[in-house]
C-alpha cells in the first residue's frame, strides 16, 4: 500500500500557484475557455436543459445564490452552479478529454473550481491552482482505475474519478488541510457513480451524472471544511475506488512523478461534438473524401476499425447504426461517420440529420470492427482505421491519433474562435469580453469579476 490518497491530499493542500509552470497554467486556461463554450451553447441548445432546471424548480433548489451558470441570467447556489455547469458543460459532448484515462476532465473540475471561487471571494490565480488540482487527482485517478477494465465493468470515469477531480478543486480553494481533503476523499468515494447504461437507449445520465460529480466535489470539501469525518484510504482501501470499481487498477499511476510530469498537458480538445472515440475516423473520413473526391454514391462499403472502448461506446451495430437521440447520435461512430463521409464535415447543427434517409442509407454501409493494431503497444485506445471500397478499389488510413490531442493541440487563435462559434450566438458581444477574461484570468483579484461576463 503506497498511500494514495493521503499522497493525493497532500500534493493538493501544498500546491503553490507559483509551483505550476507557465505552461500548465497556460494550457489549464485554453481549456477552461473550450469548455464554458460548450457549457454557455448547452444552456440554449441541449434538449435535456429543461428538464434539470423543473426539477431544481420543483424541488425548490432554484433559489438564488451568488454563483454564476454560465449562459443564464440568473445566479444560483454553489451546489447548484456546480451541477449546472458541468451538466450543460458535458452535454453537447465538445468538451475536452484525456486520452489515457479516457475522460473528460473540465466537466467536473471547472464548474467546482468556479463554484467555490465566487463563495470564497478566491482570486483568478487561486482558481487556476484549484483547476489544475482538480484536473491532476482526476487524471491520474481514471489513469489508476485502466479506463478498459474501468468501462468493461459498466463505469463512466468522468462521472467517478471526476467526483475526486471536483473536490479536489473545491478543497483547494477551501484552503483545507492534507486531513481534511482526506475526508473529503472519502466522502468522495460514498458519492463517485456514473453508469454506462445511458448507451442502451441514448438517455441523458450522461449529463447529469457528470454535473452531478461536480456538485458532489463541492459537498464533500464542504463537509470535511465543516470537521465531518470521512473515509480513509477512499482511493487504495480494501472497500475503495480501485478496488470496488477495476479489475486491473494500477494505483502507482495515482501518484507517478505527481507535482513533476502534469498529466494537464496531456488533455486533447474535440474537433467534433461526440463520442471522442469517434474523431480519429471522422479526421481520416473527411481527408480521404477530400483527397479522392468521393461522393455517396460511389461508397461501396466504409469498415472502421476501433479500440474496443470505441466498440463498447459507439460500435454496437444492433444500437447504434441508426440512433434516434442527439446522445445516441454523439455516440454513434455510423451516424457521426456517415455525416463526415457525406458533407466532409461533422459539428454541433448536424444533429438534425438524425433520422435523414440518406445518411440512414450511407450508414447502411458501415461495419464497425475491433482492430489489435490500436490496442497493441499503444500509450491509449484514440486511434482509428478507415477502410472505404469504391469501384476504384480499396482507400484506407491508418490514424494513430485524432486530432486536436497534445501533439495537434490546436493554437490560441483556433481555441478562441472554437469558444466564440459556440458562445456569440448566446452571449454576443460578451462572449469576446469572457473569452479575454479567461484567457487572462491571473490578473483577477475576484474571479467574479471574470465569471459575471458569462451571464447572459
Amino acid at each position: 500500500m503506497a498511500h494514495e490518497t493521503a499522497t493525493l491530499a497532500a500534493y493538493v493542500a501544498n500546491l503553490k500557484f507559483a509551483d505550476i509552470p507557465q505552461e500548465v497554467l497556460a494550457r489549464a486556461k485554453v481549456l477552461t475557455l473550450d469548455f464554458l463554450g460548450s457549457a454557455i451553447r448547452a444552456r440554449r441548445d441541449a434538449e435535456s436543459t429543461p428538464s434539470l432546471l423543473k426539477m431544481l424548480e420543483a424541488l425548490a433548489l432554484d433559489g438564488k445564490g451568488e454563483s454564476t451558470v454560465f449562459g443564464d441570467a440568473k445566479t444560483w447556489t454553489p451546489a447548484v452552479a456546480a451541477l449546472l455547469n458541468g451538466a450543460l458543460g458535458h452535454s453537447l459532448d465538445f468538451d475536452d478529454t484525456h486520452a489515457d484515462s479516457s475522460l473528460h476532465p473540465s466537466a467536473p473540475v471547472v464548474p467546482a473550481a468556479f463554484a467555490v471561487g465566487e463563495l470564497v471571494g478566491a482570486s483568478g490565480r487561486d482558481v487556476l491552482t484549484a483547476i489544475v488540482a482538480g484536473y491532476e487527482v482526476c487524471c491520474r485517478l481514471g489513469n489508476a482505475l485502466d479506463p478498459t477494465s474501468h468501462y468493461a465493468r459498466g463505469f463512466h470515469p468522468t462521472a467517478t474519478a471526476g467526483t475526486y477531480g471536483a473536490a479536489a478543486a473545491a478543497a483547494k480553494l477551501f484552503g483545507l488541510s492534507k486531513e481534511q481533503i482526506i475526508s473529503a476523499f472519502g466522502v468522495s468515494g460514498s458519492q463517485a457513480a456514473g453508469s454506462l447504461q445511458f448507451l442502451v437507449n441514448g438517455a441523458w445520465n450522461k449529463r447529469y451524472q457528470v454535473g452531478a460529480a461536480a456538485m458532489n466535489g463541492v459537498i464533500a470539501a464542504t463537509l470535511a471544511r465543516n470537521d465531518f469525518i470521512g473515509s480513509s484510504e477512499s482511493v487504495e482501501g480494501k472497500h475503495g475506488l480501485l478496488v470496488g470499481y477495476s479489475d486491473n487498477p494500477h494505483p502507482a499511476k495515482a501518484v507517478a512523478d505527481l507535482g513533476k510530469t502534469y498529466e494537464t498537458m496531456k488533455i486533447g480538445v474535440k474537433p467534433y461534438p461526440s463520442c471522442r472515440y469517434t474523431h480519429a475516423a471522422l479526421d481520416a473520413l473527411i481527408a480521404m473524401r477530400r483527397e479522392h473526391n468521393l461522393t455517396p454514391d460511389q461508397i461501396k462499403r466504409v469498415e472502421i476499425g476501433l479500440h474496443r472502448n470505441g466498440i463498447t461506446l459507439t460500435g454496437d451495430a444492433a444500437t447504434k447504426r441508426h440512433p434516434t437521440s442527439i446522445v445516441g447520435g454523439q455516440f454513434s461512430m455510423f451516424f457521426t461517420g456517415a455525416v463526415a463521409l457525406d458533407q466532409g464535415r461533422f459539428g454541433w447543427d448536424d444533429y438534425d440529420k438524425l433520422g435523414n434517409a440518406a445518411v440512414d442509407a450511407l450508414a447502411d454501409k458501415f461495419d464497425v470492427v475491433q482492430d489489435d493494431r490500436l490496442e497493441v503497444g499503444r500509450s491509449h485506445p484514440f486511434g482509428a482505421r478507415v477502410s472505404i471500397t469504391t469501384d476504384d478499389g480499396v482507400h484506407e488510413r491508418l490514424y494513430a491519433d485524432p486530432s486536436g490531442e497534445p501533439n495537434s493541440f490546436p493554437d490560441a487563435q483556433a481555441m478562441q474562435q472554437k469558444f466564440l462559434t459556440l458562445a456569440r450566438p448566446v452571449l454576443n458581444g460578451r462572449a469576446d469580453q469572457l473569452a479575454d477574461a479567461i484567457l487572462s484570468l491571473e490578473r483577477f483579484d475576484r474571479v467574479e469579476k471574470a465569471t459575471q461576463l458569462g451571464r447572459q
